[in-house]
């Protein structure tokens, strides 16, 4: 897959961490289906973390485990859009086609998968933007994890606004 390549070239190789194979069974229950193989293959290698000191991403046997977390978001977001249906472009899960929630960032927004496709290599990525509205990435969830990194900028310790450097911080 070039862009978890890509990815994991701009990573690095991730460390060892000890923890048991990962049991996607009870998470790809809830939605109905695999999720994106290179979301997946990501995690299974780095588990969860933060990317970029920025983008935190769930796995199904971390601290926040992914399908406790996609239970609390989906409810949270459809209450939301149940009260403010006019601000809210996507259903969520576990209405058809509704958005599925894998991670967020700092600045606050969310970050989903939309199942547009019977291949989950094919959903897109939807950003719901604090604020702002959906922002929709036409690509795999490697793809959007470098170009999020690619346009984050960071303030450094002298108040100069610089890119991000890309990393991984396991928790």
């Amino acid at each position: 897959m070039p862009g978890l390549d890509e990815l994991t070239r701009l990573l690095g190789t991730p460390s060892l961490h000890a923890h048991a194979p990962t049991d996607w069974s009870g998470t790809e229950r809830y939605v109905g289906s695999s999720l994106p193989s290179d979301f997946k293959m990501f995690l299974d290698s780095y588990g969860p973390g933060v990317i970029a000191d920025e983008l935190v991403v769930f796995h199904p046997q971390g601290r926040t485990p992914l399908l406790e977390r996609m239970h609390k978001i989906h409810g949270t977001w459809t209450e939301a859009r149940s009260q403010h249906p006019a601000d809210f472009s996507y259903a969520f899960h576990p209405q058809p086609g509704g958005l599925i929630s894998w991670g967020y960032d700092y600045g606050g927004d969310e970050h989903f998968f939309l199942p547009c496709d019977h291949h989950p290599d094919s959903w897109k990525i939807v950003t719901m933007a604090h604020e702002e509205g959906c922002e929709v990435f036409d690509g795999s969830f490697s793809d959007f994890v470098i170009a999020f990194m690619n346009r984050l900028q960071v303030m450094d310790e002298t108040g100069n606004i610089r890119p991000a450097v890309p990393s991984f911080e396991p928790y």
